[in-house]
């Protein structure tokens, strides 16, 4: 029976339709180790895998997961179409003969992932090495989601996290993103809205992400609405004219000052007709010395009410930077480097097997060594339990749900074993991996937005300031329960053992 036989079109080509992932959002050598696997006979055997990160970006001290929902979405939509299965039939190995054989695309015909998922819950705040998803199963259905799960969880992790530093930054004023048009393709600025929204923007330029995520949009006017008229006073009167509930003012097409002024006399003609100037917004300059400018000229002129935006490359150093310097600014607009995470492109996530069912139905505890301590992988079928005391986090323990401690809990830092910590035993724990998958079906709803972005905020509200610094933060204390961290020393002798290295240089 050929692939084509093998499917039921018209019902692959409705729900085809409906997907909005593909299985083929993936790399190469996940089909090819697929094969492999199958054809000896091991695609049936247990796994576990983990996705996790080694370091938080941006210098930072925290992470906030984003990109759930739709990794989710993506492992209920891996089955292959018709279509799909005609183009791996004809691809080709360098000998010029098919790449797949046809007995393996008949599999894939039938093929959908049939395991469990547990993870982290979108917006919460996460730390290096912690596994934000848990996949079990066989080994080659966990093996063939690897790539999509890696792709649609970074990127979005980055911008939530870059998003939760910039408002933490702005203390309290909103914060829109106006990145659309620097945004790296049109995906990449939908999943930028998204996760700044769910990191702490309070809304967007971007009018789909509106529409798709019922986020708020904002905008204001762009300096070619102020060229296309004869004067700024003109300009400035005719957006009044045509938004009178929406009015925000651009002011540095030509001086900015002297546009201050002349928003001064549109917001008094607004005002006397029962309206109102919404805000000023300041794109260039000395945006500290011209905002207190602003500000004196407008309080002066009795419109206490009327706000004043920035924006102009903005991001969490250079907000700070112009809060210290006292400026006047009540709201900010920041782009660029925001969608764009712009100091750090890549969250650097990995995806590594922690256990394996052997031929004879044991189940062996997987690690991989490095040349670098950073890289060598937490064994085991991990959880992570949070620790509360006095209504703050104080430590997060990774540890095995097939042997959790017995007695007091032990964490030791993977990378640092010198650094270790005792939990205080009147703290309270939770565990962060919930089921999202269970035998191939969804177990967990859609959460609104609203819910994620507020758990965003909460959980950092209960962090120590000192790892929300964006200079030098403080180190949260996550690490891997201590038994744990035995059986890895242990692996980690015995492989050495196994396989030594002649590369390695000896110790005198």
């Amino acid at each position: 029976m050929s692939p084509k036989e093998s499917i039921e079109p018209k019902q692959k080509d409705r729900r085809a339709s409906q997907r909005r992932f593909s299985p083929l959002l993936t790399d190469l050598y996940q089909l090819t180790m697929a094969q492999g696997y199958w054809l000896k006979g091991m695609q049936n055997r247990g796994a576990v895998f983990h996705l996790f990160f080694r370091q938080n970006p941006f210098g930072g001290g925290f992470t906030v997961v984003c990109g759930i929902e739709d990794a989710i979405q993506y492992v209920l939509d891996c089955w292959f179409t018709e279509e799909e299965l005609t183009y791996l039939a004809s691809l080709q190995g360098n000998d010029g003969r098919p790449l797949f054989r046809e007995s393996f695309l008949e599999f894939l015909a039938q093929f959908r992932f049939r395991g469990h998922i547990y993870g982290v819950r979108e917006g919460t705040v996460v730390f290096p090495h912690e596994p934000l998803l848990r996949v079990e199963g066989g080994l080659l259905e966990c093996q063939l989601l690897e790539t999509g799960l890696l792709n649609l969880i970074g990127f979005p992790t980055l911008v939530a996290t870059k998003a939760a530093r910039v408002c933490l930054a702005a203390d309290g004023d909103p914060v829109v993103e106006f990145g659309l048009r620097r945004a790296q393709g049109v995906n990449g600025a939908m999943v930028a809205a998204r996760a700044a929204y769910i990191g702490g923007c309070v809304a967007t330029s971007n009018v789909l992400a509106g529409k798709e995520f019922g986020i708020p949009v904002r905008g204001t006017h762009a300096h070619s609405w102020v060229q296309a008229f004869g004067d700024e006073l003109t300009a400035f009167r005719a957006f009044a004219e045509a938004m009178p509930n929406n009015c925000v003012l651009l002011v540095d097409t030509y001086n900015t000052l002297e546009g201050v002024q002349r928003a001064i006399q549109v917001a008094k003609e607004l005002k006397a007709k029962g309206g109102r100037l919404v805000a000023i917004r300041l794109d260039s300059g000395d945006l500290a010395w011209l905002s207190r400018q602003a500000r004196r000229m407008l309080d002066e002129a009795g419109l206490q009410e009327v706000r004043i935006m920035a924006s102009n490359d903005l991001d969490e150093y250079i907000i700070a930077s112009l809060k210290e310097q006292k400026a006047a600014i009540d709201l900010w607009g920041v782009g660029t480097r925001l969608v764009t995470a712009f100091d750090q492109p890549a969250l650097g996530c990995v995806y590594k097997l922690g256990m394996i069912e052997e031929a004879d139905g044991r189940w062996r505890p997987c690690l991989k060594l490095s040349e670098e301590s950073a890289k060598v992988t937490i064994p085991g079928r991990q959880q992570v339990r949070r620790f509360l005391q006095d209504g703050e986090y104080i430590a997060d323990a990774i540890y095995d749900v097939n042997r959790p401690p017995i007695g007091s809990w032990h964490i030791v830092d993977p990378a640092d074993p010198i650094r270790r910590k005792r939990i205080p035993d009147e703290a309270e724990g939770r565990d962060l991996l919930h089921p999202l998958v269970q035998e191939g079906q969804r177990v967990v709803e859609p959460e609104p937005l609203e819910h994620i972005r507020e758990r965003c905020r909460t959980e950092l509200a209960r962090f120590h300031e000192g790892i929300k610094r964006f200079v030098y933060p403080h180190r949260y204390p996550a690490g891997v329960e201590r038994g744990l961290f035995e059986l890895r020393q242990q692996l980690i002798e015995e492989l050495r053992g196994n396989h030594p290295s002649e590369s390695v240089e000896q110790l005198p």
